[in-house]
This record gives structure tokens, sequence and C-alpha cells, in this order.
């Protein structure tokens, strides 16, 4: 199977999953969930759930073990979503090239959509079986981590102070490796756990998903530059027009692009140890690096 093929089946199989797990719009309270269902269901690449998967094979699993997780790390990426474009936080109209929860539902019910999705979160990891090497604490005290006050949280906390400040690219480094780089590394290991990945493997897939983390970012960063809001499905421009702290902003556009680059190869490189079974992961670590929204 091409990679073309792998993602759109891959994604298949997540909304498949996140449409059985998930509350149906009508069940009551109805706006609640229709809120929760109007922004998962909202498009996005899936990216961090299609990581899970093939993390799980690259450590010799099977990726219908690793749906629970990677439902799980979908749904509490999508809350921060939620929350990041509240008019209180990024203040954003449009996500996935639709209006933002808030400006369909109000922003008092945008605030509870993001609470509920991340409750559901934890509701659907704690469905995943067992390996022998990990209880099922093991991966809800791995999505807590992420998600909490020095990772997830934490790294939106240094975002919303560092705007309007010059930043140096070591502070700028730090914020991301806490949000976009935190949530991608424990998508990966949530993944390669379900396989019962040995502590190698689980090092390796680590170290992969900070630098590929860190790539995704500074493409992101490079893409509100360069592309449309048609083509983001989001507002471009947005981070200078609230002087957010962004690889071009600090490094310029030439840089930022060596800098993706090298981060991208840094990942590539963590893989060795995992041998052919990681191909895939080197495939979705190419494709990051090359894509155009």
């Amino acid at each position: 199977m091409d990679l073309k093929s792998y993602l759109a089946t891959r994604a298949a199989e997540v909304d498949a999953a996140l449409d059985a797990f998930l509350p149906k719009a009508k069940e009551k309270p109805a706006t609640i969930h229709a809120a929760m269902r109007y922004t998962v269901f909202a498009g996005g690449k899936r990216l961090r759930p299609i990581l899970c998967l093939a993390a799980a094979e690259a450590c010799g699993g099977d990726s219908e073990s690793a749906i629970p997780p990677a439902c799980a790390v979908e749904i509490l990426h999508t809350y921060s979503l939620v929350h990041d474009d509240l008019p209180c936080m990024d203040d954003d109209d449009l996500r996935r090239g639709r209006p933002t929860c808030h400006k369909v539902y109000g922003e008092g019910m945008a605030v509870l959509t993001g609470d509920a999705l991340l409750t559901e979160a934890f509701l659907i990891l704690a469905q995943t079986h067992p390996a022998k090497r990990y209880p099922v604490g093991s991966y809800v005290a791995e999505l807590a981590l992420t998600g909490g006050s020095t990772k997830l949280i934490g790294g939106q906390v240094m975002d919303l102070e560092g705007e309007g400040k010059k930043l140096t690219k070591a502070q700028l480094v730090k914020i991301h490796e806490a949000k976009t780089a935190a949530l991608l590394t424990t998508s990966i290991r949530l993944g390669a756990m379900t396989a019962n990945a040995t502590d190698k493997q689980l090092e390796a897939l680590s170290i992969f998903g900070r630098a590929l983390g860190l790539a995704f970012q500074v493409i992101d960063d490079i893409l509100d530059v360069t592309a449309s809001t048609e083509v983001l499905g989001k507002t471009a421009g947005k981070d200078a027009a609230v002087e957010k702290a962004t690889y071009p902003a600090i490094l310029g556009l030439e840089k930022s692009r060596k800098e993706a680059a090298k981060l991208t190869k840094e990942a590539m490189d963590a893989l060795l140890p995992l041998g052919k079974k990681a191909q895939r992961l080197r495939e979705i670590a190419d494709y990051l690096l090359k894509r155009e929204y």
C-alpha cells in the first residue's frame, strides 16, 4: 500500500472508531454532543492517531489494539484546538476550513465542548487492552502528563506570555517541545506501548517524536507566512498579526526550512534501531516535511 492509500485507510478507520466512541449528536443534552461531533469531524489530517497506529506496527503490534489510544489523542488534540481558538486565547474564527466551535455554538458552549472532549479522551483511553509491560494505568498517566500544566497547557501559557516579546530560538523550542512535540511523541509512545514495546524501542520512538513534532511546527510556522487561508483551512498570517514568536520571525524563512530538514533527519536517524518495520514512520516524516497545508 502506498503512503497516500495508507493515510486514507488509517484515517477512515480512525473516523469510524471515533463515530462509535462518541455520544450520538441527538443524545441529550443534544447541543453539547452536536458541538463535540462538529469539532471532531471537521476534517483534519488525523496525523496523531495515524502515528499512533504506525508506531504499534513498527513495534510488531497490530493497529486494531492501538485504536483506543489513537482516538483518545485525536480527541484531546481537538479539545486543545477548541480552547486555543477562543477569543480569550488565539481568537480565531476559522479551523479546518470551517467556522470555529465558538462561532457556531457560542463561547460558553465551546468551553464546555473542550471540557467534554478532554474527559471523553480518558474514557476512551481506559478501554485500551493492557500489554505485558504496560497496564491501563500507564496509558492514562502518559496522556495525563502530556495534557497537563508542564506540557500542553504549560506550552500554551508560555506561548501566550511570549506574544509581543522577542524570544530566543531556545525559548521557542521550549514552547513547542511542550505543545506540538509532546502530543506527537505521546501519540507514538502510546501506539508502541500497545505493542508491548521494549525500553529501547520506546526511547528511539520518543526521540523520533520530539524531532518530528518540532519539524512539524517549523513547517506550520512557514506555511502561516507563505500559504493562503483557503489552502490552510485556517486564518493565514495570524501569528504575525498578534506578534507571536515563530521560527520564520526568529530565523527567517530560509533558515527555518533548513531547520525543518535538519529536524526531519534527526527523526529519521532515531528510527534506525527499529529497522525496516519503521519504514512507514519514515515515509510519514518525509511527507510532513514536504506538505503544503
